[in-house]
Order: C-alpha cells, then structure tokens, then sequence
C-alpha cells in the first residue's frame, strides 16, 4: 500500500548505497500524480513535510488531471519535460530507450530546473503522470551526480514496474490498445521500467559526457550546485 493514499507509484529515494555512504531518508520523493488523493492522502504527504512539488508533466496532463492539494501549504513548481504531445510516442511506436534519449537529449535545460527546483526547496516530491519515464529519467540523473551507486539507481527504476497495479495496466492498456493497435512498444511505454533501458541510458550519458554530474554541468549547471545537491541528498 502507498504510504500517501491515492498516489500511484510513491516512494522515498533514501537509503540507496552511494560510496561509502547513502541518501538521505524523507528529502527526495518521487510518485505519479496526484490526481486521486482524499483526506488522507493529504495527511500524509503533509505528515512527510513537503514543502514543494516539481510536477514535470505538460500542460493537457495538468488540466485533464490536477493535483488535488487543497488546504495543503506546499510550493508546486512546473517543469515540463515532453516538448511535444505524450500521445506522439504512441503514434510513432518509439522505443523506452528512444523516449528516454531524446528527454536527454531534448530536454537537458529542464532536467537542469528540476535539479534546482529540488535543491531549493527539500524535502520535495518529483512526479509526472506515472512517476516512470520523466520521473524515472530526472531521478536517475539526480542520483548518478551525486554518486549512487549505478545498480542502485537501475534497481530503483525497475521497482516502478512492481508499483502499478495490475487493474490498472490492465485498463490503460486496453484504452490505448484501441487507439494504437499495431503499436509494438505500447506495453513498454505504458507499463514497463526495464532495468536494461536505465542502464544503457545511463552508459550512453557517461559516454557522452563523462558523468551524469559532467552533463547536467555542460548544461548550465554549476559546481557548487552539484556540490550542494550531493550535501542534500547524500549522508556519508
């Protein structure tokens, strides 16, 4: 069961091996969105002590499902990662491993923002739609600057493909089956995190520029952000 009721996919990024030390607890979360919480699921978020909300889904995602947060004091900032229409990947059947390149390679000024979103305001909560793709790509990039452990940071991805119920795909799947019958990558897109897709994404990132530390500085971001995103999210 989700510790925040009514958030599919939630989970606190802590405790993960980095080095000789290991994220910190209660300052990094991730989830899909929060369309469906009630009273209590607003309970809980409060209960964790989030103060802000990095949201990266486009703007038809937020309109058709917005965030419930009445009554709740927690800055939500929008990044959008997608620069076109989420249904284009279903149209042009793309791959995970395609999608997942191109928010690197598209998207790097807007990863740089929700690293800064999350520097400037913890403990957040990172999430788009699902809390796999964008989530999964932002989160995984966040960690590697900092020095998680890379089996770590595939492991955690992987688990959001235990985290969505089966009704669930189930039903997207159907819906989407309808719409996109000859779609080869469907399920993958819509309900998988393979951990061989995060680890070759997070090669091709090393073999480009270094690090995932060395790609988010050749985008505008600075040493002493890393330096401080790594005294964040890292207890050593």
């Amino acid at each position: 069961m989700s510790p925040v009721p009514g958030a599919l996919n939630f989970r606190d990024v802590g405790g993960l091996p980095a080095g000789a030390g290991a994220t910190r607890a209660n300052v990094l979360f991730r989830s899909g969105n929060l369309a469906r919480l009630g009273d209590d699921g607003r309970r809980a978020l409060a209960g964790l002590g989030i103060r802000r909300i990095v949201d990266l889904r486009a703007d038809d995602e937020v309109a058709l499902e917005p965030s419930r947060l009445g009554g709740l004091e927690i800055d939500t900032v929008r990044v959008p990662l997608f620069l076109g229409s989420i249904a284009s990947f279903f149209v042009e059947d793309r791959s995970l491993a395609d999608m997942y390149r191109g928010l690197v390679d598209e998207s790097a000024g807007r990863l740089v923002e929700t690293v800064r979103a999350v520097l400037a305001g913890p403990p957040v909560l990172v999430h788009c739609t699902v809390g796999k793709d964008r989530t999964g790509v932002a989160i995984a990039l966040l960690l590697a600057a900092v020095g998680v452990d890379e089996e770590a940071i595939v492991d955690d991805y992987a688990r959001t493909e235990t985290m969505l119920p089966a009704e669930r795909n189930a039903r997207v799947l159907a819906y989407l089956r309808g719409i996109h019958p000859h779609a080869r990558h469907l399920e993958d897109l819509a309900t998988r995190s393979p951990a061989p897709v995060m680890r070759e994404l997070l090669r091709d990132v090393r073999e480009r520029h270094g690090s995932a530390a060395g790609y988010l500085h050749a985008h505008g971001l600075a040493g002493d952000e890393l330096e401080g995103l790594r005294a964040l999210l890292v207890d050593h």
